[in-house]
């Protein structure tokens, strides 16, 4: 690292002498590149979204089940509920039949499993009643009803058609984006150091660097292992760049720190992603992380540091970080569960009770923002793992109840929702922040007016709490909106992409990191420019703070865990494991050969 700051100190000294002897040239350049700049943006994200929003994502196929006719019906997820209702994974409209009469699950290890769901006609495999579950090899005949249906691999020729379907609906190439990003980066480094002129900092150029390696060295090492969906990672990468930015502008000696924290975060994504590739480990460690999530908040309430009115720091060494940040991460992993526990355990009074402990220790540090966002992922968890309104909204009414309390006790919180829109009439008070943000921001325009030259920075919480507005000023309103929408991407894609999930698991944790991600931004953007109160929360990756980006990242993997696309994800196993073994095949073919030859032995009769 030595070695790198005394080759770029040349070059940083002659440039900031150049500069100092034509400032016209440092003018003219970020009057140029503040144009430029939403171009390059726009470029950067366009491919990205689009290949998020556009390409169509054929389920996997695991199997078949062949109804009494001979018709087919395949299995397209490793959990599929079998019945009669609209909302049922294998749909078989048979009056004997129930709504959700039984769940085909698959293990790791390719083994499957029957389970009845109390269902009115019963459920048997082999003539043999199946009384809460029992296994299913490819061949047996499974009874729901009085139905028989016959478990069955998938046929040579299906398989292949599906498999060139999901082929042809490769991602995006991706490396334009790469390249456009790294123009963005460079230029954005030269802004930087044109603002700062001769106090300009080699701590910038350093960090832009070490960002454009590793968003390269990732990138390479991805695709000699196949991977070809980089549209998340994308995003990220470009949100982090804005990040490093903000810090350059408003605390450079930060810069350091924040471009460690961006790394990482990459690494969490990373190890989080390929952790959870086998479901079975998964399910293994639940409640390990929900300890985590209790662990990690009680610790902070014990040992944290009061910071702008909330106990939700610790100091160690001198380093700062957020365990609640963090503790997101574990939440959700704990949240999130797979089918057979969801029908085996319907109610949801152990993850209410999870809740309930991990809110009312935010509520003791006063940490508004982070117990509103809980809450939030919480009903969307507790939505998708029961879809049961009425209890929702008696659990709301208690959430209501309950902040109420909170407020009452906590005369911090209470001042911050005494300010909401009536910012402009304590301006010197209660409202100073939103009404310089929103200051700051309208000076900024379209373009904003240049990375480094704005004075939101030197506001308390500028790069953290207010980051919105510095945005739109330094980087104008056409940035910091894509930067928004760059958030609302990532949650719609997971809502797409939980469509053809393997498990309900993925399914839930990714659309919890989704809505999670969403509300946080919503709270930071609404809140800075008195829309909503100022609750202290940050902007997902670009935002300063260490903590608040390695839990982006972290969240992140939960959505790239969930994309099934052919290649996509290093977080999904690829090749054979997808496939039934050819010694499950050997097992069917007795049966499917007798299927066959019964339809040769009834055409001749005909």
């Amino acid at each position: 690292m030595e070695q790198i700051s005394v080759l770029l100190s040349a070059p940083l000294t002659a440039l900031t002498a150049f500069l100092g002897e034509h400032p016209l040239a440092g003018e003219w350049y970020m009057a140029f590149v503040r144009f430029l700049f939403p171009v390059l943006a726009f470029f950067v994200l366009y491919r990205a979204i689009r290949s998020l929003m556009k390409v169509p994502h054929t389920p996997e196929t695991w199997g078949q089940l062949s109804l009494p006719n001979g018709a087919p019906i395949l299995l397209t997820h490793w959990e599929n509920i079998i019945g009669r209702g609209a909302a049922a994974d294998v749909r078989l409209n048979y009056p004997s039949i129930s709504r959700q009469h039984a769940a085909l699950c698959r293990g790791e290890d390719e083994q499957w499993v029957i389970y009845d769901l109390g269902s009115k006609g019963g459920t048997a495999v082999n003539g043999t009643t199946v009384e809460e579950s029992s296994p299913v090899k490819l061949g047996d005949t499974i009874t729901l009803g009085g139905v028989p249906l016959i478990f069955l691999p998938q046929t040579v020729a299906e398989r292949e058609e599906l498999d060139e379907k999901r082929r042809a609906e490769r991602p995006a190439t991706i490396w334009p984006s790469f390249l456009w990003l790294t123009l963005f980066q460079v230029l954005t480094c030269l802004q930087l150091i044109a603002a700062g002129g001769a106090a300009a900092s080699i701590q910038v150029p350093l960090s832009f660097l070490g960002l454009t390696v590793a968003m390269w060295l990732y990138f390479v090492v991805l695709r000699c292992t196949r991977c070809v969906g980089f549209e998340l990672e994308t995003i990220a990468f470009f949100l982090s760049t804005l990040s490093l930015a903000v810090t350059a502008s408003s605390a450079p000696g930060s810069l350091p720190k924040q471009f460690l924290s961006i790394l990482l975060g990459l690494g969490l994504f990373l190890v989080l992603g390929l952790f959870l590739r086998d479901l079975d480990r998964v399910k293994k460690i639940r409640w390990l992380m929900a300890a985590g999530a209790i662990g990690l908040l009680g610790v902070t309430l014990v040992l944290g540091q009061s910071k702008y009115g909330a106990v939700n720091w610790i100091s160690l060494g001198g380093l700062s970080f957020q365990p609640s940040e963090i503790a997101k991460i574990c939440y959700i992993f704990a949240g999130s569960a797979t089918l057979e526990r969801l029908f085996r355990r319907r109610n949801l009074t152990l993850f209410i009770a999870l809740t309930g402990v991990c809110i009312g220790l935010l509520g003791l540090m006063s940490d508004f923002g982070t117990a509103a966002i809980f809450f939030i992922t919480f009903l969307v968890i507790a939505y998708l793992r029961s879809g049961d309104f009425a209890t929702l909204g008696l659990i709301c009414g208690g959430a209501v109840f309950g902040a109420g309390i909170i407020i009452k006790f906590k005369p911090y919180i209470l001042s911050r929702f005494a300010s909401w829109g009536h910012a402009w009439e304590a301006a010197s008070t209660t409202g100073y922040q939103q009404t310089r943000t929103m200051s700051a921001a309208a000076s900024g325009g379209l373009i904003g007016m240049g990375a480094g030259n704005g004075w939101l920075h030197r506001i308390p919480a500028a790069d953290t709490d207010l980051v919105f507005g510095m945005l739109c000023e330094e980087w104008g309103l056409f940035i910091a909106l894509l930067a928004v929408c760059s958030i609302i991407a990532l949650a719609l894609f997971a809502v797409r992409a939980a469509r053809a999930g393997r498990s309900s698991f993925y399914t839930i944790a990714a659309c919890a990191a989704g809505s999670l991600l969403v509300f946080q931004t919503c709270l930071n953007v609404l809140g800075s420019v008195d829309l909503l109160p100022l609750t202290g929360v940050t902007f997902p990756f670009v935002s300063n703070g260490g903590s608040a980006m390695m839990s982006a990242w972290g969240l992140l993997a939960f959505l790239k865990a969930t994309d099934t696309r052919e290649n996509a994800s290093f977080a999904i196993r690829r090749g054979p494991q997808r496939r039934l073994t050819e010694e499950a095949r050997r097992r069917a073919a007795p049966v499917e050969q007798g299927l066959f030859d019964g339809e040769e032995a009834d055409h001749e009769e005909d």
